[in-house]
């Protein structure tokens, strides 16, 4: 008795976790896969994007843009691992840090293994946020690397004298106005700027460091000095895992069944249903476009440095 009390309660177990378990296996072929729950999951996210240069007309990369969408993946219960498919040429450096410790974080507290897909590139802040996964993947054509940090600017002090224009500026405390472009520079405030500099790229080494301490095979004064490869030279390197994209390794990890539905984020508002503008639509329309095509330059001008 007790026997038979055994097995009608594994079979109850079994039948919740899969409601066709007791189908025959051809049947079973017959079912959608979204309908069954012994068909493997990989929720997947994709990230891509100049990071922290937000805009309602350009597409970036921001904590708060992709929280929710990263939370909904690693929610997923059924699901062994979340896949990464990143595209990105860096950009803000706090952005950067944010979403990997986000990620990290998740993946720690869902007990799921990360995958991190490069596209195009994943660059600076962009392989920060690769260095969240646990295996990082990249098509042989991918620029991986640029694992430094950059300041740049104009200066525009010549050009106003030239034209006669008096810059006027009032502050209370000495250091307030730093690398004014419309000042002549200060020896003081490039080596101030060079000390910052210095420091966050500690603060991205120790991160790599972290994550691919054991992987890396060259010398660190070759990994952090800012240069970027294609995939096939930084998987020697040991900046990538492997070659090659999602569908492929995950089929080959997790059987050719394996489900990797995409999860997405809010569209922006451009492309959402109209019906909720209300008054001075123009006005804000202009400004949005302004701002929009200012990001979209910094953006290009991140991927012209990659030769992208």
């Amino acid at each position: 008795m007790r026997r038979l009390e055994a097995v009608v309660s594994r079979a109850y177990i079994f039948t919740m976790a899969d409601p066709f378990f007791f189908l025959p296996r051809r049947l079973r072929s017959l079912i959608p896969s979204r309908w069954r729950r012994d068909v493997p999951v990989v929720p997947v996210v994709r990230l891509a994007g100049a990071i922290g240069m937000n805009s309602p007309f350009s597409q970036s990369l921001t904590l708060a843009g992709c929280a929710r969408t990263l939370e909904k993946a690693f929610a997923v219960k059924e699901a062994p691992a979340v896949a990464l498919l990143i595209n990105s040429p860096g950009g803000a450096p706090v952005q950067s840090h944010l979403i990997f410790k986000r990620i990290r974080a998740l993946a720690e507290e869902k007990d799921k293994h990360v995958f991190a897909f490069v596209e195009d590139a994943a660059a600076s802040g962009g392989y920060m946020i690769a260095c969240a996964a646990d295996e990082i993947f990249a098509d042989p054509c991918s620029v991986v690397g640029s694992i430094g940090v950059v300041s740049a600017g104009f200066g525009f002090d010549k050009a106003i004298a030239r034209f006669g224009v008096e810059r006027r500026v009032y502050t209370a405390g000495e250091r307030k106005v730093t690398l004014d472009p419309f000042q002549p520079e200060r020896a003081e405030d490039v080596e101030r700027l060079d000390g910052l500099l210095k420091e966050l790229h500690v603060v991205f080494a120790d991160l790599v460091r972290s994550r691919r301490g054991s992987a890396l095979t060259v010398d660190e004064a070759t990994v952090f000095s800012g240069e970027f490869w294609l995939a096939t030279q930084a998987l020697g390197l040991g900046l990538l895992d492997g070659l090659g994209d999602v569908r492929g390794i995950l089929k080959a990890r997790y059987g050719d069944d394996v489900r990797m539905p995409l999860i997405q984020g809010p569209s922006p508002f451009f492309l959402r249903k109209p019906g909720g503008f209300t008054g001075g639509v123009g006005a804000g329309l202009a400004h949005q476009a302004a701002s929009g095509a200012m990001a979209a330059s910094e953006e290009r001008a991140l991927w012209a440095r990659l030769g992208l």
